[in-house]
């Protein structure tokens, strides 16, 4: 801390004291009550402290997310709609935890710029001899192969996938990699990708 912060400690602790000591004085009378209200006060800030702390894990426990069930009848992937309309899945890319939006009409697995980075592909060394149509018009694409992509235990290698030279903003779940499961049915606002 430096010089102004520690100042500025004190001062904040001093008008604390201030404003907390008056506010005694001035309910003395009823000093039961008043250390009731500061308690239910303190718990109140305890409480919100905590919960702003592990939003993450909060928000993953109040939101549904995919499960992924694995048995001798197959692999059975249910995934919930968003509350913007669309399906995401969370699958390992090289080792990362990537999120896509799951897209049919889109032919082919598709990284955004920052998630292409996030897995180890150098953006520099791609060339975008390509095209793709994307509701924003047509983009320049580069083909790259991707180690390993992961769902649950299911692990495809050498996995073909394009990189826009424009940022889409969010990575793309397209048929190739949705080809693989048997079947695919959306029933009750849910995604069920059934192998």
């Amino acid at each position: 801390m430096t010089g102004n912060d520690t100042a500025y400690l004190i001062y904040l602790s001093l008008f604390g004291l201030v404003i907390g000591g008056s506010y005694f004085i001035a309910n003395r009378h009823r000093l039961g009550q008043v250390a009731q209200q500061a308690a239910v006060w303190f718990l109140i800030f305890l409480a919100a402290a905590l919960i702003f702390g592990n939003w993450d894990r909060v928000q993953q426990t109040l939101m549904p997310s995919q499960t992924y069930l694995s048995g001798e009848a197959g692999t059975i992937v249910d995934v919930p709609l968003g509350r913007d309309g669309h399906y995401y899945m969370t699958l390992g890319v090289n080792g990362q935890p990537i999120d896509f939006v799951v897209d049919t009409g889109a032919s082919d697995i598709v990284l955004s710029r920052d998630d292409a980075v996030a897995v180890g592909i150098n953006l520099d060394g791609l060339q975008y001899f390509g095209q793709a149509m994307t509701a924003n018009g047509t983009i320049r694409t580069a083909q790259v192969f991707l180690d390993e992509v992961t769902l649950g235990d299911t692990v495809n290698t050498n996995v073909r996938a394009i990189v826009g030279e424009g940022d889409l903003g969010v990575s793309l779940l397209g048929m190739s990699y949705l080809q693989t499961f048997g079947k695919i049915e959306i029933e009750g606002n849910r995604l069920r990708l059934i192998r």
